[in-house]
């Protein structure tokens, strides 16, 4: 780890997981999961959509709004002193949870907005923005991005524009009949035209945790450049970006005990001072005349406009909470209950769970079908039972339109997730063909 990177505490290679107990201790630091729906406890097993924050986060981003707030980088005044340091005090903390060096890392809106910074970065250096610097991220026709097909929207829709600018070809890793994709699939479309890999850390629908090393290795072993959609796997597992080796990678605040309205892209320092800005504006610039624009080196190069202060400040305070935890207990608890759900939902009548098998590693989340019963019908009744989980395609058509279906159910834990929660999942579930007849049509 360089010089400038914040560091993290070393843990135990092979940490406990967070017990039961522990899990319900930290519940306490979380007031909205204090309430109920109905009659019955809130279980809220949607985490993987919007996880929810500690009143230490609440607390962080109204203390700065209530002492600090001001414009950051632009003002002389003792408010703006203090208001540019906590921005920055927060871009140094995120930095080291990942890894990462200060200069490394660039707020964004969200991670979809991260992952279009770079897309169309490549784009507009296609089009010779950027200079004899960018060129490198330049596309002729015919080459090649590969992607998989399980990839969210935020790392799908993008590179199809690109595609459709630049003359680039999307080509796509495939999927078996439970949503998964291999290795060995993944590195054969990797060859000699390849010039973007981009794929998801762990899948949103699945919970497939992708061999991030391996791809990289084949990646950088023909030119080509690694994006990494790491939404699913930085709030819940350890992760260092440098240390994987990937070139560019996103995740948003709101998965990760952190508020809304910020994500952050991770790129290596080299890159990210040679791509071609995406958004521009104020802040951003040295000298702007009326013919042209010249632009602040990396990050301040993609921060234009007013930037998310408070909210950066609040996830600095969400990744203490999580450091203070352990991300390697994390990691442990959630994998556990994932195997607990897995395990359960298999085990159920005329229930399919999609993913990798039990057994296999997996992120805390498991999607599934009932027989019969529609994935939106399955969430009303689950919602009447006070569990709350996610219903949908989960902005990733393309894997459900390959698993034959148009919807799934996911339930998806986090560190304030017991295992009588997921105990309760279960029960519900079980119960869900009989309450909808759906297990008489079967007979």
């Amino acid at each position: 780890m360089r010089k400038d990177t914040v560091t993290q505490t070393p843990t135990d290679p092979t940490p406990a997981r967070l017990s039961d107990d522990e899990a319900v201790r930290l519940r306490a630091d979380f007031p909205i999961l204090r309430q109920s729906v109905g009659d019955e406890p809130l279980a809220y097993l949607d985490s993987g959509a919007t996880a929810q924050r500690p009143t230490s986060v609440l607390d962080a981003e109204r203390a700065f709004l209530e002492t600090v707030n001001s414009a950051v980088h632009r003002g002389a005044h003792t408010l703006a002193a203090l208001a540019t340091e906590a921005f920055e005090d927060a871009r140094a903390t995120v930095a080291g949870f990942v890894g990462a060096s200060v200069d490394e890392i660039v707020w964004t809106a969200n991670a979809t907005d991260a992952l279009n910074l770079v897309a169309y970065g490549f784009a507009n250096a296609t089009h010779g923005r950027g200079g004899a610097a960018a060129r490198r991220f330049a596309l002729d026709p015919g080459d090649e991005i590969v992607l998989t097909e399980a990839e969210h929207h935020a790392n799908l829709v993008p590179w199809q524009e690109v595609a459709a600018t630049t003359g680039a070809v999307l080509r796509f890793v495939p999927l078996d009949d439970d949503g998964v994709w291999s290795v060995d699939d993944a590195l054969a479309l990797i060859g000699d035209r390849t010039r973007v890999v981009a794929f998801a850390h762990v899948s949103n629908v699945t919970g497939q945790i992708a061999p991030v090393e391996v791809l990289v290795e084949a990646a950088h072993g023909v030119g080509a450049f690694v994006v990494l959609d790491a939404c699913q796997s930085a709030p819940h597992r350890p992760v260092d970006l440098p240390a994987l080796g990937v070139d560019f990678a996103a995740f948003s605040g709101h998965k990760m005990l952190g508020p809304t309205g910020i994500g952050v892209l991770y790129g290596r320092a080299d890159l990210l001072n040679a791509l071609p800005p995406f958004r521009t504006g104020g802040s951003m610039i040295t000298t702007v005349t009326l013919e042209g624009s010249d632009f602040l080196p990396a990050p301040q190069r993609f921060e234009a406009g007013t930037q998310p202060v408070s909210q950066a400040v609040a996830l600095a305070e969400a990744v203490r909470y999580l450091e203070a935890v352990g991300m390697d207990r994390v990691r442990a608890h959630e994998e556990e209950l994932a195997e607990r759900l897995v395990a359960g939902l298999a085990a159920l009548p005329g229930v399919r769970v999609v993913g990798p098998p039990a057994g296999v590693p997996r992120s805390g989340l498991a999607s599934f079908v009932v027989d019969g019963v529609h994935a939106h019908d399955v969430g009303q009744y689950l919602d009447a039972e006070g569990i709350a989980v996610r219903v949908g395609h989960h902005c990733a058509q393309p894997l459900h339109r390959r698993l034959g279906v148009t919807a799934t159910t996911r339930a998806s834990t986090y560190l304030y997730t017991t295992g009588s929660e997921v105990d309760r999942l279960l029960d519900a579930v079980s119960r869900v063909r009989a309450y909808f007849g759906a297990d008489q049509e079967a007979r």
